[in-house]
């Protein structure tokens, strides 16, 4: 058995990666988009494994209305969308299936499955009761679908799969020559036996005379149930793998499945930051940040005859002008009053609402203002109060000292803190979200103006903070 590591191995700190992958141009074909061209030989090899130059390949999701643990937990809303709606969503956009299927013995599920763009098979009775295992769904789905040549596996409880996931493993399918292929993830974790009738529990995957630092240990490869691919012909050997198998590695931040409730929230959080929300570009018309703990690093030095001194970093003030020179209004709140932040907005040319006590009323003023709606509206914050606009906004961050609840809430967690480049990265994803590369282009010397800016908001505060760079 072989498995692919790639680049899904590398860590997924932040969507950055995620967007720049989902924002490319589409290729024209489905190979292309896998990265291949089949060759006249590959195209006899599927001629011979298929009976046909062109394999048919669909997806099928499984989704029965009597789910235990969650009831009618696939149709149940995770986050902006129904629980199967995820998985549908990155089979379509993936742009390699010949058809997406749901097989379900629920009208509503049905329902829910067709508005998602998924064609239905209805399940029989035969196949829907509790000890029916997934195999007997899918063989009954395979026995009614004869065009289908590759069948695509996708567990709607997995609601992280993004589109170059099934990509990559459909691509193992065809041009690795593999029969099944499956999606694991890496884990570092030391397994011990069950003890049993008294008897010494023992080690299962180390030598504790030897004990593996994790940097030497590879780990072990454990299935994290997002997906199973296999032909036909495996599939009629009442198994979902077997043949040539190949497996394809996963981050663990992907690999989340959804049994109980608990799952669920941990799935809430976790779909915010790398979950696929789609390749259409959001339209973003304004954002709005609560300027200390932002934009400044909400710390305050006074000096011995009373002046504020507050510091910024440059490099935010670059993703400020980002957004501005791609037509997005950029606004500030504050709950307090402070003449630093009067001089601060006035030399960025910032709309500035201070003494804010009610954030949500004011943006809303805004919103209307400027005649747009929630979806278009970003926002960025660091304190409870943020989080009515955080979980209203089109998209949300924070730095990372931001409080616990207000990262729970977030689409984008900075890597940075507040003040000290996390704006700027919030601003670059922005644009990603909207289908923009992040580029400060030509500046006409404005950078120089507010590089001198910050070191007057900077004055006798060098020994205070030695958080890294962040990189301009």
């Amino acid at each position: 058995m072989s498995s692919y590591n790639g680049p899904l191995r590398k860590k997924a700190r932040t969507s950055c990666e995620i967007q720049r992958l989902n924002m490319n141009k589409v290729p024209n074909s489905r190979y292309e988009r896998m990265g291949f061209d089949p060759t006249p030989e590959l195209r006899g090899e599927w001629k011979r494994r298929f009976g046909k130059e062109e394999p048919h390949v669909a997806v099928l999701m499984l989704a029965r209305g009597g789910s235990k643990g969650i009831p009618m937990k696939n149709i149940k809303m995770l986050g902006d969308r129904e629980l199967i709606g995820w998985g549908i969503r990155a089979a379509l956009d993936s742009d390699i299936m010949d058809s997406v299927w749901v097989s379900t013995d629920h009208d509503d599920i049905a329902a829910v499955a067709r508005r998602c763009g998924a064609q239905v098979h209805r399940r029989s009775s035969q196949v829907s009761h509790d000890k029916c295992n997934s195999w007997t769904a899918i063989d009954e789905f395979v026995r009614n679908h004869p065009e289908v040549d590759i069948i695509v596996h996708i567990q709607a409880t997995c609601p992280c799969v993004h589109p170059f996931h099934v990509q990559e493993g459909v691509r193992m399918m065809l041009q690795d020559g593999k029969d099944s292929v499956f999606s694991v993830y890496r884990r570092h974790q030391l397994r011990w036996s069950a003890p049993k009738y008294g008897m010494q529990t023992f080690p299962l995957n180390f030598d504790p005379y030897n004990r593996p630092r994790r940097q030497q240990w590879p780990g072990e490869l454990i299935e994290n149930g997002a997906f199973y691919i296999f032909t036909r012909d495996v599939e009629q050997q009442g198994v979902l793998q077997g043949g040539r198998m190949g497996c394809l590695v996963m981050d663990s931040d992907y690999s989340i499945d959804i049994d109980t409730d608990q799952d669920w929230q941990l799935a809430e959080q976790r779909l915010l930051r790398f979950g696929y929300h789609g390749r259409a570009p959001k339209k973003m018309k304004l954002v709005v940040v609560n300027i200390d703990g932002t934009l400044l690093d909400g710390q305050v030095q006074v000096s011995s005859t009373g002046e504020e001194f507050r510091s910024f970093k440059s490099t935010d003030i670059a993703g400020i002008q980002m957004l501005q020179r791609n037509g997005i209004e950029f606004r500030v709140v504050a709950q307090g009053e402070s003449q630093v932040q009067k001089e601060l907005a006035k030399k960025l040319s910032l709309k500035l609402e201070e003494n804010c006590t009610d954030k949500l009323e004011v943006i809303d003023s805004w919103r209307q203002e400027l005649g747009i709606e929630w979806g278009n509206i970003g926002y960025m914050g660091c304190v409870i109060d943020d989080i009515s606009c955080i979980k209203k906004a089109g998209m949300s961050g924070c730095p990372s000292d931001a409080d616990t609840e207000v990262q729970k809430h977030s689409h984008v967690v900075s890597v940075y803190r507040g003040g000290q480049g996390a704006l700027r990265e919030f601003c670059e994803q922005l644009l990603l979200k909207c289908g923009v590369e992040p580029t400060l282009g030509d500046t006409d010397g404005k950078n120089e103006k507010f590089m001198a800016a910050s070191h007057i908001f900077q004055k006798e505060h060098a020994q205070m903070s030695s958080q890294p760079e962040m990189p301009s």
